[in-house]
């Protein structure tokens, strides 16, 4: 007998072993503009399952909740995607079909609409031109498993490099990740700006616990 499934309450998807490929899509907006919007991407293929109907926006912000439980060990890398074509979604393929866990997912952001249309400078992230961005999250729960997962993550992420930009997001930089250079592709265009900002309040670079932006030299 098929399970009805309550889309508002993901813990009761069924989780499986299988490796999959995923779309998930927030529409905010009525159901008649939903229905219309998503139809194309809802009538393609066949999936293995379907999970799309309302629910609360508090209860979207929370879907992937379940996959990051307390106590988890976790390692992310992430980069933007020079282009979505082929040979990258190949690479991304490639890499995942050997993830040493079944936790482990590399995610392709979409980036466009409203965050397009702000300027490059006209705030501190500078990513505002439409495109993607490609992030790992390895997570595992067996403190034994920690030198393969990381390793696999630093591999695959390598591996994927040459399809990737001169661009990173902030909030996926692990701390390992605090070298200047890619500090540097987080901020683009806007890092010397910053720089003197921070020369300005906080010479002494007093506040560094994080990924640093460190003074700039006095003139």
């Amino acid at each position: 007998m098929a399970k009805t499934l309550d889309i508002a309450n993901p813990s009761e998807l069924p989780l499986a072993e299988a490796k999959l490929a995923a779309i998930a899509m927030c529409h905010v907006g009525s159901k008649e503009d939903a229905d219309r919007e998503l139809e194309p991407i809802l009538g393609f293929g066949s999936p293995a399952l379907t999970a799309v109907g309302p629910m609360p926006y508090p209860q979207a912000n929370t879907l992937l909740d379940a996959g990051y439980p307390k106590g988890a060990l976790n390692y992310w890398k992430s980069g933007f995607l020079g282009g979505l074509d082929d040979a990258a979604i190949d690479a991304i393929t490639e890499q995942f079909s050997s993830t040493p866990s079944t936790m482990t997912a590399i995610g392709i952001e979409h980036f466009h609409g409203a965050v397009t249309r702000v300027g490059v400078t006209e705030t501190a992230v500078p990513h505002r031109e439409p495109g993607h961005n490609m992030f790992m999250t390895s997570v595992w729960t067996d403190p034994q498993a920690t030198g393969a997962s990381i390793a696999w993550t630093r591999d695959a992420f390598a591996a994927i490099r040459p399809h990737l930009a001169d661009r990173r997001w902030l909030s996926y930089l692990d701390d390992d990740d605090g070298a200047s250079d890619v500090i540097r592709m987080a901020y683009g265009p806007n890092y010397q700006r910053l720089a003197e900002i921070k020369r300005r309040y906080d010479p002494e670079n007093v506040f560094q616990s994080n990924h640093n932006i460190e003074p700039a030299s006095a003139a």
